[in-house]
């Protein structure tokens, strides 16, 4: 777990990063019932444009109590506020942390950005970026910097590479080849399938299996 810098310890903060309709909220909703069935004490800060749209979705699930989900409203680029300014996601896992003591986890999901997106390592101590092969199986190879400096690259939407006329093995190829040493992992959020590694891999690293 990369540490946070000037900030005192609270609830270890994993951000969730990616273009527009990769899947971070669909993942975010398969994310929360496993982290609270492994009794994780979890809340969720959303961002979005200029709508708390995203966090609104994951209330209405029932997946977690709506108190447990706050909304950022960027009202300029998404990466501004998790990156160049990150006051306001800072401000919201503050006051998570203060409202519900003993918290452990708090999940920030950006509002959907391009491939230079990245997060503040003030905000978070480990961060994922989201992508899908509906994108295109040249995203690795273009070399985003959301996609070289994250913690771990999730590829999502695998169902649909023989659609879209993906080569999968070669996009995970890629991936591996542009992140030597750094994980990738596939999923398909609308099923949950792939999504446990994601879970065993932040219990791994940010939690320590606490």
């Amino acid at each position: 777990m990369n540490p946070s810098h000037d900030r005192p310890r609270g609830a270890a903060r994993v951000g969730v990063g990616g273009p527009v309709g990769s899947g971070k909220t669909a993942l975010l909703e398969q994310l929360i019932p496993r982290f609270i069935a492994r009794g994780t004490d979890l809340a969720v800060i959303t961002n979005d444009l200029v709508t708390a749209e995203d966090a609104e979705r994951i209330k209405r699930t029932g997946l977690i109590a709506p108190e447990r989900v706050l909304a950022v409203e960027t009202g300029a680029c998404p990466h501004t506020a998790i990156r160049e300014d990150p006051t306001l996601n800072l401000a919201a896992a503050d006051e998570l942390d203060r409202q519900f003591p003993g918290l452990e986890l708090i999940l920030v999901e950006s509002g959907g950005d391009n491939l230079a997106s990245s997060f503040s390592l003030d905000l978070v101590d480990y961060w994922l970026f989201v992508i899908d092969v509906a994108g295109g199986d040249d995203i690795p190879r273009k070399r985003g910097l959301g996609v070289l400096k994250c913690d771990l690259l999730v590829v999502n939407k695998v169902d649909l590479a023989p659609h879209v006329r993906v080569d999968l093995p070669r996009m995970l190829r890629e991936a591996g080849e542009v992140r030597p040493g750094k994980p990738t992992l596939q999923t398909n959020c609308a099923t949950g399938e792939g999504v446990d590694a994601i879970v065993n891999q932040i219990a791994r690293e940010v939690l320590f299996d606490r």
